[in-house]
């Protein structure tokens, strides 16, 4: 029997990882190549000043030991200064092109991730945390900016010095270089310690700062509810955990990315004492041509090798933490959309024909089938409406109606033709929304009602909002923001508003989801009459809760656990006894 050894490691570069950079240079890297080049090329000219700081340095001592001109001595000080101007230059330069260049990179990036997110269907952001979706697309984009402006730039740079000084070691004095990488071995070994290790404690890190962004959105949406049953010191209970398990990853994080630097300057300690022995012996054994100028010079080169190369160390254990953190924001491209758009979708169709469900089924997951072979007619430019109890499948018709979901099987048509073959664009400006879930944006009232049509004149705003019973509100706020999901509105105010945008946006087809539940009777009546001439020529279809706000429908459509069990007029279905006049009665008392 066998069994797999504890020791076994994956690569420190999965294929996964590979394919993750790849994708980020040749998407938003590659376009910029000419400007990497000339990065390139200044990283170089701060290496070569290495190299000959170096040898002006060899060359001072020996004047200081041997001729002690003072002119020559003053002229490579001279030099030495103006190879360090040019290397400062570099190092001005070459940090503010790669920023640049990294932030243009992590736009590009952001605008295409926007774009995908648009494309998604609804269904993707209702299982999605909001705070996963805030966390791809602001932090770890971010913070993969910032490394690939700075910390890859710094990486280049560090490499090339210690490329350059290797080599300019290993010409003057090959048999103490040789001697000096002797631990070259346990380096790499460190690495890939680290680099594994680093990599698992991320993903923790990042999946615990996901929950807690979405803790914090959670909370601050709902205060309203925790203020009035005093639930704070819950809430705090709650957010502290959260704190308390990302303050546990992020140090796990740091204290094995700790070992990188310790490990390393052991190995430098190792290596600076067999340069100073090895170097002092062949300076006193005459076999050797070795003086003191150049003991201390490679004792120098040592030193400008090992700097960089611990940062070098540790840029290799921060891209672990990168890799983990391009890949979560790849990944949002593994999510597609399932509404699915006809290669000959058409455009034009007939927005005032009937709309029919014929033989729908739907389910929002397996175990729980909704619709089994639903039947309903919704008649063109008429009102038609739909009541039952919650969760009967009210609001779930007019998001099959709009292809925010699709059907599983069955068909739903308008005027004849299949949504499914119409262009999803089309179909869904054939229709006006007033929700029971208003999406109110921190801006004037005057903005959120021209958010549905941004080119509509301001005659065309006003009298929405007149018809809307709004346009005192407006004229008394004038400009004012209304907070946050229109904190500093009332229930009622917010759903005059989403009205208000129906009259605005003048759709063939009206879907009425609960439009009035969150006004009192006085506002419900004074808007009535606005609403009636919203709906005269339209085709409308009522979601309701008040009964009498829908008595004078063409149509009446009673939903039970997603079985449609009655339908027709208000006082046909009051006289057959059955479902809708028990909410009838429950409704008057």
């Amino acid at each position: 029997m066998t069994t797999d050894s504890p020791k076994t490691r994956s690569p420190i570069y999965s294929a996964a990882d590979r394919d993750n950079m790849r994708w980020f240079w040749t998407h938003y890297l590659r376009s910029k190549s000419p400007w990497l080049g000339l990065v390139l090329v200044m990283i170089l000219i701060q290496g070569l000043v290495y190299q000959q700081f170096l040898a002006m340095t060899e060359s001072g001592l020996r004047l200081i030991f041997e001729s002690g001109a003072i002119a020559d001595l003053i002229e490579v000080c001279v030099v030495v200064f103006f190879l360090f101007a040019i290397r400062g230059l570099m190092s001005y330069l070459v940090p503010r092109l790669t920023v640049w260049i990294s932030n243009d990179a992590i736009y590009q990036m952001r605008r295409d991730l926007i774009g995908h997110l648009m494309a998604l269907d609804l269904a993707y952001f209702e299982r999605t945390k909001s705070g996963e979706i805030i966390q791809r697309l602001v932090t770890q984009t971010q913070q993969l900016g910032v490394f690939v402006g700075q910390g890859i730039a710094n990486a280049v740079r560090d490499a090339v010095t210690v490329v350059i000084v290797s080599g300019y070691l290993i010409y003057k004095n090959p048999i103490l270089f040789t001697a000096a990488v002797v631990v070259l071995p346990f380096i790499i070994w460190v690495m890939n310690y680290v680099s594994e290790r680093v990599k698992q404690a991320q993903g923790a890190a990042e999946h615990a700062l996901g929950e807690y962004i979405n803790g914090i959105e959670e909370t601050v949406s709902g205060m309203r509810t925790v203020k009035i049953a005093r639930q704070e010191p819950v809430e705090e209970t709650r957010l502290m955990k959260g704190t308390a398990a990302i303050r546990d990853m992020m140090t796990r994080v740091q204290i094995t990315q700790a070992l990188v630097m310790p490990s390393i300057d052991l190995s430098s300690a190792f290596v600076y004492v067999l340069v100073i022995g090895g170097g002092g012996y062949m300076v006193l054994d005459p076999a050797f041509d070795v003086d003191g100028a150049g003991i201390i010079t490679f004792l120098l080169g040592m030193v400008m090798v090992f700097d960089p190369a611990r940062l070098l160390a540790k840029f290799f254990g921060d891209l672990q933490s990168q890799l983990v953190l391009l890949d979560r924001v790849r990944s949002l491209y593994h999510e597609h959309p399932s509404i699915d758009e006809a290669p000959d979708a058409a455009e034009d169709f007939d927005t005032g024909g009937d709309i029919v469900l014929r033989d729908v089924r739907f389910a929002y997951s397996p175990d729980h089938p909704l619709f089994d072979g639903l039947n309903m007619t919704f008649e063109g430019e008429k009102v038609s409406a739909i009541v039952g109890a919650t969760g009967s499948g009210k609001t779930t018709v007019l998001s099959l109606l709009a292809r925010l979901y699709d059907v599983q099987d069955g068909e739903i048509t308008i005027g004849g033709t299949p949504i499914s073959k119409l262009k999803v664009d089309s179909l869904r400006a054939a229709f006006s929304v007033v929700a029971q879930d208003i999406v109110i944006f921190n801006n004037s009232i005057w903005e959120n009602i021209r958010y549905v049509n941004p080119q509509a004149s301001e005659a065309a705003i006003w009298e929405a909002a007149e018809n809307a019973e709004i346009a005192d509100l407006i004229r008394a706020r004038g400009d004012a923001p209304v907070g946050p999901k229109g904190a500093q509105l009332s229930g009622g105010q917010k759903q005059r508003i989403a009205i208000a945008r129906a009259f605005l946006s003048d759709a063939p087809i009206l879907l009425l989801d609960e439009a009035t539940s969150a006004l009192d009777q006085a506002t419900e009546a004074r808007i009535k009459s606005a609403l009636t001439r919203l709906t005269r020529g339209r085709t409308t279809i009522v979601v309701a809760h008040r009964l009498s706000s829908i008595a004078d429908a063409d149509r009446i459509f009673v939903l039970e656990a997603g079985r449609l069990v009655e339908q027709g007029r208000h006082d046909e279905l009051l006289a057959r006894g059955g479902l809708y006049a028990q909410l009838q009665k429950v409704q008057s008392g």
